[in-house]
């Protein structure tokens, strides 16, 4: 993890013994494997979005496990890729809670640089392999990740979606902070209590409350 303001905050993890287990396996992963996202993208959502301007956590799961979907911020995805089905289902809510045009694309980088905090429970994965590289470290680095902003002085909005998303509540014990919890929007459950959730227009009343910014969510249009 190259430096960011966040360094100072996870700089002892990175001298822990379940990090350089979870290094080695990572990279013995990479060497008998397609992994994803690509190395230099592990970290983008910490370099895209500080710890200082940090204004929202949006918390998924794994890495998308196709060729050309991850690239180190959860459910976001370069452009040419098509969108997932997950994203499409993001975009759906999007339109129904707030009425915005239809997205370009599938890059959420722009939330990323207004403070949203996009970030997996888990950051690497097994191509066409879900959920292969839980429970190996990951967890525990995203819950000092939580941990850290959880001790902000400011509020922080978390949109958690999906089991492995909620079970980090637990971290969140700062009350000023505000959670916002449903279905993973994946089609298997987001009519299980993801699509009419309302996270963004929440997301946005809840930063509104204590005088901090809105998120723009209106994603770059075709044009």
């Amino acid at each position: 993890m190259t430096r960011t303001d966040w360094n100072p905050l996870l700089n002892k993890e990175f001298k822990k013994d379940y990090w350089q287990d979870l290094q080695r396996f990572v990279h013995t992963e990479r060497q008998k494997h397609q992994v994803f996202p690509p190395e230099e993208d592990v970290f983008r959502a910490f370099h895209l979005t500080s710890f200082t301007n940090l204004k929202v956590v949006i918390l998924g799961q794994d890495p998308y496990h196709g060729p050309g979907q991850a690239h180190g911020l959860c459910f976001s995805v370069k452009p040419p890729t098509k969108p997932p089905p997950s994203l499409n289902n993001i975009f759906k809510e999007l339109i129904s809670d707030i009425g915005t045009q239809p997205a370009a694309n599938g890059s959420l980088d722009s939330w990323a640089a207004q403070g949203v905090l996009l970030l997996n429970t888990t950051l690497t994965v097994r191509a066409h392999k879900a959920a292969s590289h839980q429970k190996q470290g990951w967890e525990t680095f995203t819950d000092e990740v939580i941990s850290c902003i959880n001790n902000k002085q400011h509020r922080v909005v978390f949109i958690l979606w999906g089991a492995s998303a909620r079970k980090k509540k637990r971290l969140i014990t700062n009350t000023q902070h505000f959670v916002i919890e449903s279905a993973h929007p994946s089609p298997l459950s987001a009519h299980r209590g993801f699509l009419g959730s309302k996270p963004f227009s929440r997301t946005n009343e809840a930063l509104h409350e204590v005088g901090l910014g809105a998120i723009d969510w209106q994603l770059p249009v075709q044009g």
